[in-house]
């Protein structure tokens, strides 16, 4: 019996049929506007502010090979504003709006982010959600997240094999990685986290 055709999920596109994307209606949500008008005024020109920043633009993995199941813990997701130094863009406060939870409730998220942040010594502020925001309060937290750092102490020195490249074509996380075969078989290099639709590379040595 002959064994029936797999049907393939995908739609063709058609040539001159319009993309089925669309702009939404807002970038940033109500309590987000909120808390950047604020942010505006309290930081003036001292700082950049940068919403919704991918945490793999901030963060890279030491090590990508021997902690790969860590990628999958920021992969897609984002801080809702970043503060940058003005002239160099060092990433100097983040901002994460987070619900309201209970006395005896920790959220996963939040703890993750928390100690995240507080790894590389960058200060983070968790502010509760909310449609107004008091510049007294929000200065209040961005000096008790920079206090917090300052006691945890400076980051120590990381050996030199932790020290990873970005890719040089599409600038994601780049992965240590052994040519299989040709003249180079059996050599370290470091490709790209998209490979094998990004074909960045980075010779070793």
């Amino acid at each position: 019996m002959q064994e029936p055709k797999s049907i393939s999920m995908k739609k063709p596109v058609r040539a001159g049929e319009p993309l089925p994307y669309r702009l939404r209606e807002h970038f940033l949500s109500t309590p987000e506007r909120g808390l950047l008008r604020v942010l505006q005024k309290m930081v003036g020109d001292r700082y950049l502010i940068c919403p919704k920043v991918a945490l793999n633009d901030i963060f890279y993995i030491a090590r990508p090979n021997e902690n790969v199941h860590f990628f999958s813990k920021f992969f897609r997701k984002h801080v809702d504003f970043l503060l940058c130094e003005l002239e160099t863009l060092k990433p100097a406060i983040g901002i994460e709006i987070v619900r309201p939870i209970s006395k005896n409730e920790t959220r996963e998220t939040d703890q993750f982010m928390a100690e995240l942040f507080l790894s590389a010594r960058l200060p983070l502020v968790h502010v509760q959600s909310s449609e107004h925001y008091l510049e007294k309060d929000l200065t209040a937290l961005l000096e008790l997240a920079v206090i917090k750092v300052k006691e945890t102490g400076p980051l120590r020195a990381t050996a030199k094999t932790d020290s990873v490249p970005m890719c040089p074509i599409c600038s994601k996380m780049m992965v240590l990685r052994v040519y299989r075969d040709g003249w180079q078989a059996g050599k370290n290099y470091y490709g790209c986290v998209d490979s094998p639709i990004c074909p960045g590379t980075v010779a070793i040595g």
